[in-house]
């Protein structure tokens, strides 16, 4: 069975989702996490590509506004880490799409945990 765990990462509080969870693949997943991340005091929920279908990063499918409207409503952020560079480099409202979230506050793609760290560092 997977186990999130809750970590601190520059003073914020993270739920970082293991890899073998359920796929983020629509509304109830992104509830689950969010009540998930309520209880554990998160501000950032960090699920890895892996948890991550096809769905979400076909943009028409809906899936990826679903789950991101969700962790807005609940302010939330939410950040998916792996390499994504296949998806982009074949979308180009992916890679807008992916543009334009790294350069808010509320979702972002990040290729290791690394970059995550530098976000959160403040």
């Amino acid at each position: 069975m997977s186990t999130d765990t809750p970590v601190i990462l520059h003073s914020v509080p993270v739920l970082r989702c293991a890899p073998e969870g359920p796929p983020l693949d629509g509304e109830r997943a992104a509830l689950d996490l969010v009540g998930d991340a309520f209880g554990h005091g998160a501000e950032i929920v960090v699920v890895p590509v892996e948890r991550v279908p096809d769905s979400f990063f076909r943009l028409r499918s809906g899936v990826a506004g679903a789950v991101v409207q969700k962790f807005v409503n609940y302010r939330l952020r939410l950040a998916v880490v792996g390499d994504i560079s296949a998806r982009v480099a074949a979308s180009d409202a992916l890679r807008d799409f992916v543009r334009e979230s790294n350069r808010g506050r509320q979702l972002w793609f990040v290729a290791t945990e690394s970059e995550l760290s530098d976000r959160l560092r403040p």
